[in-house]
């Protein structure tokens, strides 16, 4: 729980919100779903539409559910269960389980500008099948705005895309494997569920710094394909896309933080022996991307590259240079390349970085360590928002 903050606007933002019952309201109907979420200050959220069962999930960093059992205790109509909980990272989440097919049709937060109080307002429509089974694909809905900036966010009418009206760039985090993929495992420890962790820690200080909008390719325990990782990013309008790892290899081979970009040539033996590992995720889902390229594509992801591997080299090395600032262990060779398909997006930047090893005992201990993650996560939000700067300050920042 983040401990209370003072009233200056700047540091409330940082304190748990709490809900003002009295001012909440939750009505259901068969045809829509209308919830007032009254909060003693605004917060950074997102939604997203799940299927299989129907539901919708609302993160908010952070609200405290303690005043807020009387208005869920509802169910009938559109809502079969609704149930509240804390994320380990100290995001709070509610979750609607739906009994049929509700899509958003309105999201936003209004800030009162006197008492700094905040109202989200969520409408769900419901919606044919068919198009709901469209929509609802498990990826991020909609992503909110540092609430710092802004007094009113509005989702936009398509439900799947994140609203046009944000100005801040949008960065991808990666949380790789997950689901029927654990990863790496040492000490009954899974790579899945630490990357996850840390994927969840640097998301929050992206938003609490307000500088990015910040989503995840996936923010629970599922497997999502290396072309799903790769459609969310894009149905985010994602600006540049960071896939989290924490690897094992035969012992004594690496320590430290690695930042990989995309090259054909692996570079050595350690980027040849990761790409295969990551690469055969999709196997395990029947998904072989390379049964998807022709020689077309080929030459059309050549001409874009020509711009996008030169950003995504420099986020690699202001992501270098931050983490050796902050005094945390690089690998010797801090940048190398490898043949990750998670990777081959021409039209975004992307990195993949193995935070450190699972087989290094160091490593293993760091990444478990709350003091090493977050000064870690400190580091990247550095690197990023240095990273930014420069490429803005080159005209070559270009939303896709």
């Amino acid at each position: 729980m983040l401990a209370a903050a003072p009233v200056q606007a700047q540091n409330r933002l940082l304190a748990q919100a709490r809900i003002l019952p009295q001012e909440s309201a939750l009505q259901t109907d068969m045809n829509a779903i209308t919830l007032e979420l009254a909060l003693t200050q605004a917060v950074p959220y997102q939604v997203r539409v799940l299927s299989m069962p129907p539901r919708l999930v609302l993160d908010l960093g952070t609200v405290d559910w303690a005043q807020a059992g009387p208005l869920f205790d509802h169910t009938g109509n559109a809502l079969r269960d609704m149930r509240t909980g804390m994320l380990g990272n100290g995001w709070a989440r509610l979750v609607m389980d739906l009994t049929g097919p509700y899509l958003p049709a309105q999201v936003e937060q209004r800030i009162d500008p006197d008492t700094g109080h905040a109202r989200i307002h969520l409408e769900l429509s419901r919606v044919p099948l068919e198009v709901f089974e469209q929509r609802a694909t498990d990826e991020l809905v909609f992503v909110a705005r540092n609430p710092a900036d802004f007094l009113h966010a509005q989702a936009p009418d398509d439900a799947t895309a994140v609203a046009d009206t944000r100005r801040r760039p949008v960065v991808m985090l990666d949380p790789g494997h997950g689901g029927l993929d654990p990863g790496a495992q040492r000490d009954g420890v899974r790579e899945a569920d630490l990357v996850l962790t840390f994927a969840r820690i640097l998301r929050e200080e992206l938003l609490r710094r307000g500088q990015v909008d910040a989503a995840m390719t996936r923010d629970e325990d599922v497997f999502v394909s290396l072309d799903g990782r790769i459609r969310a990013a894009r149905a985010a309008g994602a600006d540049l896309f960071i896939s989290l790892h924490a690897d094992a290899l035969p012992e004594g081979l690496a320590t430290g933080t690695v930042v990989y970009l995309l090259g054909e040539d692996e570079g050595d033996a350690a980027a040849a022996y990761l790409a295969e590992r990551h690469d055969r995720a999709d196997l395990l889902a029947g998904v072989d991307l390379a049964r998807n390229t022709d020689e077309i594509a080929r030459v059309l992801m050549s001409v874009a590259w020509q711009d996008t591997a030169p950003r995504s080299r420099t986020l690699a090395d202001a992501l270098v240079s931050q983490i050796a600032d902050a005094g945390l262990r690089l690998h010797r060779r801090p940048v190398q390349a490898g043949a990750f398909s998670v990777l081959r997006a021409p039209d975004m930047p992307s990195v993949l970085m193995e935070l450190g090893f699972m087989s290094s005992p160091r490593d293993l201990a760091n990444l478990r360590d709350p003091e090493w993650t977050s000064r870690m996560a400190g580091a990247i939000a550095d690197a990023i928002e240095m990273w930014l700067l420069e490429d803005q300050a080159q005209g070559v920042l270009r939303r896709q």
